[in-house]
């Protein structure tokens, strides 16, 4: 009985804020006028007109929470309302000591949709991912938009629900998700990613806290990805707040000079001189000390940085190469990295040539090392006039990693690459293992009929070292040969590197293969 009494008494209100806002209500206004003035005369009048406008405020006011009520039972919510939700079911799991979980997915390479299909198509394909994911569900569970491609998930709270159950759940959702979504018919496949947290592990003392650390759980579960599934911990949260905090020391750290390149060298398998250096960020944090480059590279990608590390990188090589010359030792070039981002820049060949200018070098001192994966998937636009403009201004084109993307012989060509670098994976034991000589053995086959040099990077042994000149390769790069070093510790490494070759045996190449 007790119970029963906040339900209609939320019900009379209901119906009274539909009595106060609805249309019947219009019909009411003249009589209650003339009421207020026959019985009252123009004071009461006067007061009927000022608290007319009051009670159609709270009417409305209570008409709107019942319906924003009535928009929690069913569908996909919009966030405001999804985030109301989680707050209300995070504060009864706690009260009556039950169970819950909150669960971020979102469609991974959404945007990719988006370019080969068009809009309308991806927002099918929105659209059917979360009514999948209503189906996946029971009724009691709710289900957020968080964005084009992100939905989040909170589940009813329940008596039972452990982490083989989360992440049951979560598999169900994700199989349910990724079935071909069929647009005019055509079939995209997608992949999703989720994250979850379980109530009893939420961080903080609020919904939204619960929310976030399902969203940190994503993050991770993106990184491993693709379709990975990943449950929060407190590591992860620690993590992401480190993170947090390298993006506010980012931009400082570029500007203040502590991220340089150190420079790994390059060396010719034929004569064993030195053929360059490649230039590689390294981050000397005055508190945390030497952060990994794995660590803080995506960093500077989120913080939108890219460009200037690219500068950064770019002047102090440019300012390397003006050292060796004047000690009198001989650095034919040096291997700056682009990223998509920079090469898609319209100024990026005005500022390279103004650079070059400005250090009096000429284009053939810098090369130009653009991922196999940028080259592979680059349309005619932007990427592919900078990276042609650069060939033809006299820089060199190096296609990095390659053997892990899908650069054909036709891109080769295309972008006039001047070497390609055999990526690790190939290099790794070789000596060792046939079937990766057979490959490097194809690869370098393939450069030797295009007329395109080549260098393996990742050498880390005498016997990759010496398989690898004999098989024709023309370069080498790696821990074996030289770790990289800050740009003072070279000089020495040189003077040292070129009194051992007087005492190196000559290796000759074998060209038959």
């Amino acid at each position: 009985m007790l119970q029963s009494w906040p339900r209609s008494l939320k019900r009379l209100r209901h119906r009274f804020a539909l009595v106060l806002t609805g249309p019947p209500a219009f019909a009411f206004v003249p009589a209650m006028c003339l009421a207020a003035f026959w019985f009252g005369g123009e004071g009461a009048l006067v007061v009927l007109a000022g608290l007319l406008p009051v009670l159609y405020l709270v009417g409305g006011n209570l008409h709107n929470r019942a319906t924003f009520s009535g928009a929690l039972n069913t569908g996909i919510l919009p966030r405001p309302a999804f985030e109301e939700l989680t707050e209300q079911s995070y504060q009864k799991a706690l009260e009556t000591g039950t169970h819950a979980a909150t669960l971020f997915l979102v469609i991974e390479e959404f945007d990719q949709v988006v370019e080969r299909f068009g809009q309308a198509a991806a927002d099918t394909v929105s659209q059917r991912v979360g009514d999948r994911i209503l189906t996946a569900l029971r009724t009691e569970d709710r289900v957020g938009q968080m964005g084009d491609s992100r939905f989040a998930i909170c589940t009813a709270p329940v008596r039972h629900l452990d982490l083989e159950l989360c992440i049951q759940l979560a598999g169900r959702i994700q199989s349910a998700v990724e079935e071909p979504v069929s647009v005019d018919g055509t079939g995209i496949y997608i992949s999703a990613s989720v994250g979850f947290c379980q109530h009893s592990r939420a961080p903080g003392s609020t919904g939204a806290d619960w929310l976030e650390a399902a969203a940190i759980a994503l993050y991770e579960a993106q990184r491993r990805g693709p379709s990975a599934i990943r449950a929060f911990s407190e590591q992860m949260r620690q993590a992401s707040k480190a993170s947090a905090e390298l993006r506010e020391d980012v931009v400082r750290a570029l500007e203040g000079g502590q991220i340089q390149p150190w420079f790994q060298p390059q060396i010719s398998t034929d004569t064993g001189r030195i053929t360059g250096f490649e230039a590689l960020a390294r981050w000397s944090h005055p508190d945390r000390g030497m952060i990994s480059p794995s660590e803080f590279l995506p960093v500077i990608e989120q913080a939108g940085q890219l460009e200037r590390l690219a500068e950064v990188m770019m002047y102090h090589s440019f300012a390397a190469l003006k050292a060796w010359d004047g000690a009198g030792v001989e650095v034919p070039q040096v291997g700056v990295n682009f990223a998509g981002s920079e090469l898609n820049n319209p100024k990026l060949l005005e500022k390279i040539r103004w650079e070059l200018d400005r250090f009096e070098l000429t284009p053939q001192r810098l090369a130009v090392e653009v991922l196999e994966t940028v080259v592979a998937t680059a349309p005619d636009d932007m990427i592919t006039r900078n990276i042609n403009a650069l060939g033809a201004l006299g820089c060199r084109i190096d296609l990095d990693d390659f053997g892990t993307g899908h650069a054909s012989i036709a891109s080769i060509r295309r972008f006039s690459v001047s070497r390609i670098k055999i990526d690790r994976s190939f290099v790794m034991k070789a000596d060792r293992d046939p079937e990766q000589q057979r490959m490097i053995s194809a690869i370098l086959t393939m450069a030797e009929r295009l007329g395109v040099e080549t260098l393996a990077e990742g050498v880390e042994t005498v016997g990759e070292h010496v398989l690898l000149a004999q098989l024709g390769c023309d370069h080498v790069q790696g821990f074996g040969i030289a770790r990289p070093m800050p740009f003072e510790k070279t000089l020495d490494w040189i003077d040292r590197h070129n009194a051992k070759l007087e005492d190196m045996p000559h290796i000759i190449k074998d060209k038959s293969h």
